[in-house]
């Protein structure tokens, strides 16, 4: 039929695809931007430990880890647009309560309510982008809409480094709730297909199917343990670069991440696709280990920020790669709860290693708390090959263009 000879061929980047894909950059470039400065404004403008500073990112993600396994019901039963456009509102306006905090306990209060909004909103925008792409073109779509997230990866912590170098937190958590205004402009222009109302109301009980999808959960495992050691670079970098008096090269450290994993994408994409997701994975982790070792013997710029570009080519690959599989492995109409469970546990990871490693830094210091997190990925190596073992599913090659 004409139909099936031209599916394929079906766009990915409509408007409706490109407004979520910039609401949703702009969503993670706030995240990303105040998870990477809150911590030198803990320390330095409200005196405060470095474990204070770790609480800052842990009580965050404690209210998102919290919420999430509940999104997937909530666009369920209330629309994916509408639940998108709230979180995000209240997530925009406690962008701006940052402007008016300047005591400790508050700032927990406000970080643990902005928590909830983020979780919401990052399961929406994860399922309208997968609702919104040809199912098979999929794992392309999903893959070029990680891009936002990546990209926010950098754009977050370069706008907020920079910023801290010739202005005051306050303008720099302005400019951050301004960006979240556009976030939520972009959102209203996309289009997106609903269920009937009678449909998502139907069911009103909450089991534990509607919180966790079982088939993710051995992806959303690993990606938890990934997320642990990589909430090291994104929690403290920047105290360290201090510390090595390379702040300014801390700004360039993402920069650097963010053009490895773009240049290393059509690559790995291809290879994901004929080699299946262990010739991307392994390669990934291993990349990783060395960036986060070397990392711990960084003294000077080129070497900090070669680590910077280790990470990338590493971490960058892990992530899209983890949510793809954890989505790929379950069923179609679940790709919401998917979602949902692959984030709550990667939160878990960012949440509790943002706390510990804090505490380790503490005593141990910014070297050694870089060199544990790489020899803590060799065993994330080791237990992923015990689960790829398990599922019995290593040389079946999984269909994505990430």
């Amino acid at each position: 039929m004409k139909i099936m000879n031209t599916f394929d061929k079906q766009p990915i980047w409509t408007k409706s695809f490109i407004s979520i894909f910039l609401s949703n950059f702009f969503l993670f470039a706030t995240f990303y931007g105040l998870l990477t400065s809150l911590p030198i404004y803990v320390v330095d403008e409200l005196n405060r430990s470095s474990v204070d500073a770790g609480l800052i990112v842990t009580i965050f993600l404690l209210s998102a880890i919290i919420i999430r396994p509940f999104s997937g019901k909530l666009l369920q039963d209330f629309g994916k647009k509408k639940v998108l456009m709230l979180s995000l509102s209240l997530f925009t306006l406690s962008s701006f309560l940052y402007l008016w905090i300047d005591h400790y306990g508050l700032l927990l209060a406000l970080r643990f309510f902005h928590g909830i909004w983020f979780s919401i909103a990052t399961t929406a925008t994860g399922a309208i982008a997968a609702d919104l792409v040809p199912n098979k073109r999929r794992g392309e779509g999903l893959g070029y809409f990680a891009m936002s997230m990546n990209l926010a990866v950098v754009f977050g912590p370069f706008i907020s480094l920079t910023l801290l170098q010739f202005s005051s937190f306050f303008v720099l958590f302005l400019v951050l709730a301004l960006l979240m205004v556009i976030g939520v402009v972009f959102t209203s222009f996309s289009k997106i297909k609903e269920l009937p109302a009678s449909q998502r109301i139907a069911d009103k009980k909450i089991s534990l199917e509607d919180l966790f999808d079982k088939k993710a959960l051995p992806i959303a495992l690993i990606g938890s343990l990934v997320a642990f050691s990589y909430s090291s670079v994104i929690s403290f970098i920047s105290m360290y670069a201090k510390e090595l008096e390379l702040l300014e090269a801390a700004s360039y450290f993402f920069v650097v991440f963010a053009v490895v994993m773009i240049l290393s994408r059509p690559f790995s994409g291809r290879l994901f696709d004929t080699k299946g997701p262990n010739s991307v994975i392994y390669p990934a982790l291993i990349f990783f280990v060395l960036g986060l070792i070397l990392l711990s013997f960084a003294q000077t710029t080129f070497v900090f920020l070669l680590a910077g570009g280790l990470i990338g080519l590493g971490y960058g690959s892990l992530v899209p790669c983890l949510q793809t599989l954890a989505i790929q492995s379950t069923d179609l109409k679940r790709s919401g709860h998917a979602t949902a469970t692959f984030f709550t546990f990667f939160d878990i990871g960012i949440a509790t290693g943002s706390y510990i490693l804090g505490i380790i830094v503490s005593h141990l210091g910014y070297e050694v708390l870089y060199f544990y997190s790489g020899l803590f990925v060799i065993g994330i190596i080791a237990i992923y090959t015990w689960v790829q073992r398990k599922k019995g599913a290593t040389s079946t090659p999984v269909s994505a263009n990430l």
